[in-house]
């Protein structure tokens, strides 16, 4: 398990959204009764399951690259990384309204860049949305190699969160963003990795392996 996960069960970014709905549910109740607020209670228990932020068991393997989300993989197609320009493998993860919406880092590594895009919110399960959507890009270097994540807005998402700055050490696993209601990540890999997920998996962030880095070329003797 991650040894630093200094953050709670319910991600503090779902903290004014469940006060707020208890204290509804709590003064409909007081004021018509339980079933008049039965309502308001369901909705409180989606917002509790929507910002749930459990820890997870990081896999042991310095080579492993780890899905930076929960949700399913919609799409593994060669491209061109728009931050890195190189050819690459975009593995995209997509996450409805019930997945756990906390992002992590697939990797141990250094932070190189990040940029924010302002864009459009169509339904992030299309794949137009890793061009059409805001986003916000995270470039990580490692010792075997560099890659890019990208959190997209998805339809009804109005907010991307990302807690690191250039210059940032990231451990694989560790918390570092969130995007609320309904979303998607990309993870751009050079070509040479292996691709451990296929389309239409259901992964876990941290839990999942990704990919792998290749190992590196034996010395001729």
């Amino acid at each position: 398990m991650n040894p630093n996960y200094p953050h709670p069960l319910i991600a503090r970014e779902g903290w004014p959204y469940l006060a707020g709905i208890v204290l509804v549910s709590l003064s409909v109740e007081w004021g018509l009764g339980f079933f008049w607020s039965l309502p308001f209670w369901v909705l409180t228990l989606f917002v509790v399951q929507f910002f749930r932020d459990p820890p997870r068991w990081v896999p042991v393997g310095e080579r492993f690259i780890l899905s930076p989300a929960d949700g399913r993989i919609v799409a593994i197609v060669p491209v061109s990384d728009p931050w890195l320009q190189r050819p690459a493998i975009k593995v995209s993860v997509f996450m409805n309204v019930f997945n756990v919406h906390s992002n992590r880092s697939p990797v141990n590594g250094k932070v190189r860049h990040i940029e924010y895009r302002p864009g459009l919110f169509v339904n992030a399960d299309l794949d137009k949305a890793s061009e059409a959507n805001e986003r916000n890009a995270m470039v990580l270097d490692t010792p075997y190699g560099s890659l890019t994540c990208v959190q997209v807005a998805g339809l009804i998402a109005r907010r991307i969160l990302c807690y690191v700055t250039p210059g940032s050490e990231v451990g694989a696993g560790e918390r570092y963003g969130f995007i609320r209601f309904g979303s998607r990540v990309d993870v751009y890999l050079p070509p040479e990795v292996r691709i451990r997920v296929a389309l239409g998996d259901v992964v876990k962030a941290t839990t999942t392996i990704m990919a792998e880095w290749p190992e590196p070329e034996a010395e001729p003797s």
